[in-house]
C-alpha cells in the first residue's frame, strides 16, 4: 500500500497546496474525516472550519477553509474551496468585524435564505478567530 496520495487545495485565488500528502482531517459536514492512503471514492461536503494535513515529509500545515467539496479516490485527494488561508494570513481585525456584522444580521428579522447566508459568514469568521486562539 502506498504510504502517500496526491493532494490538491484549489481556491478560485489559486492552488493551495499541490503534492503528496500522507493524510489529511477535514471538518465535514457530518463530522471530522480522516483520509489516508487508500481511502475509499467519496465525495462529501466540507464545512466552514480548521483543516490540518500532513505532507510527505511528516510535517502538519493546517489552513481554514470555507463551505466546500471534496472528491477522495484511494490515490488522490481534490477539495475545491471559495477560500483556504493559512492562519498566520487571517486579518484578526477583519474577522471580529465579520463576526459582530452577522451576529447583528442574525438579530434582525430575514428570509430563510438570508438567515443561512448569515449563518454561513458567522462560520466563516469563527473558523478564522478559531485558527488564531480568538473566538
Amino acid at each position: 500500500m502506498a504510504s502517500t496520495f496526491y493532494l490538491e487545495m484549489l481556491s478560485p485565488e489559486d492552488i493551495f497546496f499541490s503534492g503528496n500528502a500522507q493524510q489529511i482531517i477535514l471538518p465535514a459536514i457530518d463530522g471530522s474525516h480522516g483520509i489516508l492512503p487508500g481511502h475509499e471514492p467519496m465525495v462529501t461536503v466540507i464545512t466552514a472550519g480548521e483543516l490540518r494535513f500532513q505532507d510527505e515529509k511528516g510535517e502538519w500545515h493546517m489552513a481554514v477553509i470555507t463551505d466546500s467539496c471534496v472528491e477522495i479516490m484511494p490515490e488522490r485527494v481534490i477539495l475545491l474551496a471559495a477560500s483556504i488561508e493559512r492562519p498566520e494570513e487571517i486579518d484578526i481585525n477583519r474577522a471580529l468585524a465579520a463576526k459582530r456584522r452577522a451576529e447583528e444580521r442574525l438579530r434582525q428579522k430575514q428570509s430563510q435564505q438570508e438567515y443561512y447566508q448569515t449563518q454561513a459568514a458567522l462560520s466563516r469568521a469563527l473558523a478564522r478567530l478559531k485558527s488564531r486562539g480568538r473566538e
